[in-house]
């Protein structure tokens, strides 16, 4: 069986994940400050670098849903070195655009080939090792997805302060050929998960158009009203056909999602309730107060006063990291979102923000998104036996780039319009924003309350032989449909060492 010098290195496997991963997560939080020096050096207008961004996000969570159906019919890690050759290709031809075809087409290769690399790669980083490694692929996660995306304003504004940002996408573009250097080195032949299941066109379809339509209609939001035919129809035909999505996998006979399973489970259901609602309210929180610093401070300033956001995000990950293996893990996601209320809350004591309550929201907001989004993602994979764990990864990953993506556009114009003047419409979305992280916070206590779930350590040794689930998951809605909760087996200390 081939393989490289590195297979099975964990260090060398794990850094493969985390080159592969940076590039256009950080790259798409450091767009905002540099996109008048890019759009002016390729001719193109903010409307087209609006959509630039809109089509790679829907490539990102298109990406989600193929991943899986690829994994089923092709060989894993053969798909996972083609993935990563596309990265560099998509890389390169964005650092080297003449024009906004090039850039355009390079920027939506990065967005679909990261989708497809997490969810190739992810899952078999954190099942494919002993149990103690599960910790370090927690924490790596986190940050590579939270903590490359808080530094972007940072790296955007360092970079747009020398008036240029080719350099940037040259060393994404390096950094995407490491990651395919490492995925040589560590190749190690893997067979096709299900080869015999059927090819779930009709999945793929409406996950295509979905999110086309929809980030599409979003993106338009940029120079056209809300309510206008380009922007209106694509948005709710967008959504429509995802929730058409959604309601087919949960019926199918021979589903590409696990839907049924997560879905008729309280403690997946709330891990994945929170994730949305937390990826949604957080949008206030930065994209929109950062924007109001814009001709105020310089780029690299506003980089700085949303610094702490990368300590919260680097605080969070090592905390996920510990309570991984122990009860409290079911708490962290509640903490995190009491962490982004909190954030909303103090932005909202002055709009625009001053220096002091940049520096003390954005650190709370990196709190409550590294505590929120990751974490209630492993909750919800540890409710299932480990060979579903990329699915449920692609599921949550698909709606909260929805959830994220998709509503930042929308919150933008509504600042933009709303209220007489953008101050006001800023404020009015940290409301929104805030009555978001409250009202998720809300709904996963009360899925656990009439659920019956309780908060239990996870049997990672039984997880991860892929027998059973970490941990018991009653079903949805349990007490008010008067199913009884049978008392969880107690874990042995051996499995959360």
């Amino acid at each position: 069986m081939r393989q490289g010098p590195l297979a099975g290195r964990y260090a060398a496997v794990a850094a493969m994940v985390m080159f592969a991963l940076i590039p256009y997560l950080a790259l798409s939080a450091a767009l905002e400050p540099l996109t008048p020096i890019i759009a002016k050096q390729l001719h193109m207008s903010g409307q087209t670098m609006s959509l630039s961004s809109g089509l790679a996000n829907a490539a990102y969570a298109i990406g989600t849903v193929l991943a899986v159906q690829f994994a089923q019919h092709l060989p894993q890690r053969r798909m996972l070195l083609g993935y990563a050759v596309l990265l560099v290709i998509g890389s390169i031809l964005t650092a080297a655009a003449q024009n906004a075809g090039m850039f355009i087409a390079g920027h939506i290769i990065q967005g679909l080939c990261t989708s497809l690399l997490l969810i190739a790669a992810v899952p078999p980083l954190a099942i494919g090792y002993p149990a103690n490694r599960l910790r370090t692929t927690a924490v790596i996660m986190n940050m590579c997805i939270f903590g490359a995306v808080a530094l972007g304003p940072l790296v955007g504004g360092i970079q747009a302060n020398s008036d240029a940002w080719r350099p940037l996408f040259w060393i994404v573009s390096a950094i995407a050929a490491t990651a395919l250097v490492l995925a040589v080195l560590t190749f190690e032949e893997a067979p096709p998960q299900n080869p015999d299941s059927p090819t779930d066109l009709p999945a793929i379809g409406l996950a295509t158009i979905g999110c086309v339509a929809a980030f599409f209609g979003a993106a338009e939001l940029f120079s056209h009203p809300f309510v206008n035919v380009i922007t209106l129809l694509p948005l709710l035909g967008g959504l429509g056909a995802i929730v058409v999505l959604i309601v087919y996998q949960y019926r199918a006979k021979q589903p590409l999602l696990t839907l049924r399973q997560m879905l008729t489970s309280t403690i997946p259901v709330a891990g994945i309730s929170v994730a949305l609602f937390a990826a949604a309210a957080s949008v206030s929180a930065t994209a929109l107060t950062a924007a109001l610093l814009v001709g105020r401070y310089s780029a690299i300033h506003i980089g700085l006063l949303y610094l702490p956001e990368v300590g919260g995000a680097v605080v969070t990950a090592f905390a996920l990291g510990q309570v991984i293996t122990r009860r409290s893990m079911h708490y962290l996601p509640l903490f995190g979102m009491t962490a982004l209320a909190a954030g909303i809350g103090v932005f909202l004591i002055h709009v625009p923000s001053t220096e002091a309550t940049t520096l003390i929201g954005s650190g709370l907001t990196g709190l409550g998104l590294g505590a929120t989004v990751a974490p209630a993602l492993f909750v919800a994979g540890f409710s299932l036996p480990s060979a579903n764990l990329q699915r449920v990864f692609a599921i949550v990953e698909l709606l909260r780039a929805v959830a994220a993506f998709m509503i930042a556009p929308v919150f933008a114009h509504f600042a933009a319009t709303v209220g007489g003047s953008v101050e006001t419409g800023t404020r009015y979305a940290l409301w929104i924003g805030l009555a978001l992280a409250v009202g998720g916070a809300v709904v996963g206590v009360a899925l656990y309350a009439v659920g019956g779930a309780r908060a239990q350590k996870a049997d990672l040794d039984t997880f991860l032989a892929g027998l059973e689930p970490a941990w018991y998951s009653p079903p949805l809605l349990a007490k008010l449909r008067h199913i009884p909760t049978p008392t969880p087996v107690p874990v042995s200390a051996e499995s959360v060492e």
